[in-house]
């Protein structure tokens, strides 16, 4: 896992603070869903995306790292994963993102394995 996988990349050129929630998210192959949570904290940051109906409403937990821009004009965020990557990720466990290092690992190695 990169050190970089939960923290924005300084060219998203996204505000610290700035609230996500709601902002439509578009893998490299087209639309995935909403931000339904966000984390913006240092060394954790992250997104939770509903991905609605096209994967029958599944939350995932995206690390900051895998976001390559955001357009706050339209209210997107781009990330560097294929719909598929992120529809066999492991999914969202909203009890243990917070409390469970192991599952921050899970995760992050998950989409840590993408990068070139």
């Amino acid at each position: 896992m990169t050190a970089n996988m939960w923290n924005y990349a300084a060219t998203t050129n996204l505000q610290h603070g700035t609230d996500l929630t709601g902002f439509k998210v578009e893998a490299t192959d087209g639309s995935i869903g909403k931000v339904d949570k966000q984390s913006d904290e240092v060394g954790s940051a992250y997104i939770v995306v509903d991905t609605g109906p096209w994967i029958f409403g599944k939350h995932v937990l995206l690390p900051a790292g895998t976001v390559t821009s955001v357009d706050t004009a339209v209210e997107t965020i781009f990330v560097a994963r294929t719909k598929d990557e992120i529809k066999n990720a492991p999914e969202f466990d909203k009890d243990k993102h917070t409390t469970d290092a192991t599952y921050h690992e899970q995760v992050g190695g998950y989409y840590g394995g993408f990068l070139g």
